[in-house]
């Protein structure tokens, strides 16, 4: 039974897991091998509770409660005795692959171990450990406390148990777990990539200016949010990064990076977090789109 959470990395989306969890009453120990980082991720659990504290869903008592539920440290070997122990670090193989092995050799051997990837193979992941039958992909999507989806990878080799208890895990704090076998960009950021793409060629082949192609996509076909904006939130260097592992992996122009993308990634313009992507940012409360043709 799960009953502790274990969480590395503390950024964005190892903070909105976190809060998540505590939210739904379960023990979280949460590490992070920066301490400002660890702090920031703090910083954001508390101020989660506040806002819900302003919208009278959190009583002052479930607060303190909450807040108990939260433990941090800087070291891995903390989160040992965590029943599912959920990697948030940055995107990289070689760092993730280097985190699970470390995880293996403190963690108990009836431990789940997940990674949070958006786009890494689970099974490549997996294949450096001893145990692979307990590895398992748990995708959440950013900002964590507002989406609803979860997608649960299971590889090959992830036993039925594992992959049972992780999904009643996912529907235990209120977000709804879809089952998808471990291929590149499984089954959201297949299908979501190619159109994000798409968007930016056609900014590119000047058929409509960035304002035109979201209110096209937003007012013509009902979506909350135009595919420009959607780049920008998600992190422009996230999608570089995403394109040429789904290109890489199925060789599909569809996936293939549009310079548009690459050009402002080398500029550090990566959308809401730096300040500039596809839009301004510098008025938060209403980006500009941008002349970039």
């Amino acid at each position: 039974m799960i009953r502790t959470i274990g969480i590395i990395g503390l950024g964005q989306m190892g903070s909105g897991i976190a809060y998540a969890c505590i939210d739904a009453g379960y023990k979280v120990i949460a590490v992070d091998v920066k301490n400002d980082m660890v702090q920031k991720g703090v910083s954001y659990v508390h101020k989660m509770i506040e806002k819900g504290q302003r919208k009278g869903r959190i009583s002052e008592e479930k607060k303190v409660e909450m807040i108990g539920l939260l433990r941090t440290g800087v070291e891995l070997v903390e989160v040992s005795k965590a029943d599912l122990i959920i990697e948030a670090v940055t995107e990289d193989m070689e760092l993730k692959s280097r985190t699970f092995r470390e995880l293996e050799s403190i963690c108990s051997e009836n431990a789940i171990l997940a990674s949070n990837t958006s786009s890494l193979s689970i099974t490549s992941l997996a294949s450096g450990l001893k145990e692979v039958s307990r590895m398992i992909g748990l995708h959440f999507f950013n900002p964590v406390p507002v989406m609803r989806l979860v997608e649960v990878i299971k590889t090959m080799e992830t036993s039925t148990e594992v992959a049972k208890n992780t999904m009643d895990f996912i529907k235990s704090i209120g977000k709804t777990p879809i089952l998808v076998r471990d291929q590149a960009g499984f089954l959201v950021n297949f299908l979501l990539t190619p159109y994000l793409f798409d968007a930016m060629r056609a900014l590119s082949n000047g058929l409509a200016s960035v304002e035109e192609i979201d209110n096209g996509m937003k007012l013509g076909c009902g979506y909350p949010m135009g595919p420009l904006a959607l780049a920008d939130l998600i992190g422009l260097d996230m999608l570089y990064k995403a394109g040429n592992i789904l290109f890489e992996e199925y060789r599909e122009s569809r996936f293939a990076v549009p310079p548009i993308l690459k050009k402002l990634v080398q500029f550090g313009q990566t959308g809401v977090k730096s300040g500039r992507g596809f839009y301004d940012y510098s008025d938060s409360d209403k980006p500009d789109a941008r002349n970039l043709i």
